[in-house]
């Protein structure tokens, strides 16, 4: 392997997948491999050893069972952990976010999370369902975001994790903030997937990951269309 080759993992894709979070994969190999970076994508199952040296981590969205399955692995194994120790990115959705947290509910039940993010997570009054936009941390210098949102859960924040957003649709967290980032973790709730409907999102990954301070400029022509039509969805009425 080359050593200017961009590792990507999917994390436990026979667990969390239930969304089409594998498109987040899809979308930052081609990203990257259109600007000539050389890129392998790697599937990386419940049943087996998480890598330590890749340069970014996804984990996508999944029902209660399988997320508190694929927490007490993830815990198990300690190669994530790792892995975020050695500087890897990583893009955490909806159930995925949740379990990087401290703790989170599952089938009623609260479970230990990851602890890679200063977060808590419990249930809800009303299940969050529909469009969600909000206005990014500018520290980032990402514009809004995008994504649709489907959980019962609401994520409370510590002092060491930052609202990746503020909601100005939808729910997200708590209907004020959505998502979280510390260091060079990003979790949301936003589904979507989240990098089609954010390439900006997607790219600021891919500079994390490979130290580039810019990158070079692609035809986001059909991915701007899909985001201003689905950031006016989620206006109010």
């Amino acid at each position: 392997m080359n050593d200017s080759t961009l590792r990507i993992v999917w994390i436990y894709p026979d667990l969390l997948s239930t969304y089409g979070d594998r498109g987040n994969m899809l979308i930052l190999a081609h990203r990257a491999a259109a600007r000539g970076i050389p890129v392998e994508t790697y599937e990386v199952r419940s049943d087996m050893q998480m890598p330590t040296t890749a340069d970014i981590y996804l984990i996508g969205g999944g029902e209660d069972g399988p997320q508190a399955l694929a927490a007490q692995r993830l815990i198990t194994d300690g190669g994530l952990h790792r892995a975020v120790a050695q500087g890897a990115s990583v893009l955490a959705i909806c159930a995925g976010y949740q379990l990087f947290g401290h703790s989170f509910f599952a089938k009623g039940t609260k479970c230990a999370g990851l602890g890679l993010l200063d977060i808590n997570s419990d249930r809800g009054e009303t299940r969050a369902v529909g469009e969600l936009r909000g206005d990014i941390d500018p520290r980032l210098g990402l514009p809004p975001l995008t994504g649709f949102e489907n959980h019962g859960g609401r994520t409370h924040l510590g002092a060491h994790a930052a609202p990746l957003a503020r909601v100005t649709g939808g729910i997200g967290n708590d209907g004020q903030t959505e998502g979280a980032w510390a260091g060079k973790i990003i979790g949301t709730y936003s589904h979507g997937p989240a990098l089609s409907r954010n390439p900006a999102l997607a790219d600021l990954l891919l500079r994390w990951s490979t130290g580039a301070d810019r990158l070079a400029p692609l035809d986001d022509t059909w991915s701007e269309r899909l985001r201003g039509e689905r950031l006016a969805a989620a206006l109010p009425a």
